[in-house]
């Protein structure tokens, strides 16, 4: 296993340049510097104040930038044990205390909350139909003026209803994008 493979670089805020390793896991692909460097453009660089929920949290890359960023709370949940612990650790050495990590099912998460969120990070495995079973679960738990992050291999040809698209970019194979709830 090579040592620079499983590590993500933060890019900006609090834990600039600070490589963080994650273990290798079946669907696990963090998200690209240069998406993760627009998405937080469009987010604006300072998330201070605002709750963010990372589903599908793998690497960690989206939830440790928002933390970076003073996001006043992150909830990563990540299901894979190898992952949430390497979650767990990395929290503690940045000493991340924004940082919730749960150990369980992102859509159960969902199901069972009744926390709203400002900016909620959807990123699930490529090869499956989790973005179709997550995307309206986690549309309920947007805050009035929230924002979603959707990432996948295909962009889907529907949204659900209340849903729109904000912004929208590709990168390589990457199809990525900022929804909100529609007016009306």
């Amino acid at each position: 296993m090579s040592q620079t493979r499983n590590k993500v670089r933060i890019i900006g805020g609090d834990f600039r340049r600070r490589l963080l390793p994650f273990p290798e896991a079946e669907g696990l692909r963090p998200t690209p510097d240069r998406v993760r460097e627009t998405l937080f453009n469009w987010l604006g660089q300072d998330l201070y104040g605002k709750n963010c929920l990372d589903l599908f949290a793998g690497s960690g890359a989206l939830g440790f930038e928002a933390a970076s960023r003073s996001a006043r709370r992150v909830v990563m949940v990540e299901k894979s044990r190898k992952a949430y612990e390497s979650l767990q650790d990395n929290r503690r050495q940045l000493q991340a205390d924004a940082i919730d990590v749960v150990a369980g099912d992102a859509l159960l998460y969902l199901k069972n909350s009744r926390e709203t969120f400002d900016v909620i990070f959807l990123d699930p495995p490529y090869d499956s139909d989790l973005l179709e079973q997550a995307l309206p679960l986690a549309l309920a738990r947007l805050s009035e003026e929230g924002v979603l992050y959707m990432e996948a291999r295909q962009w889907p040809e529907a949204l659900p209803d209340g849903a729109e698209t904000l912004r929208r970019g590709k990168a390589g194979t990457v199809q990525y994008g900022l929804l909100g709830r529609s007016a009306g």
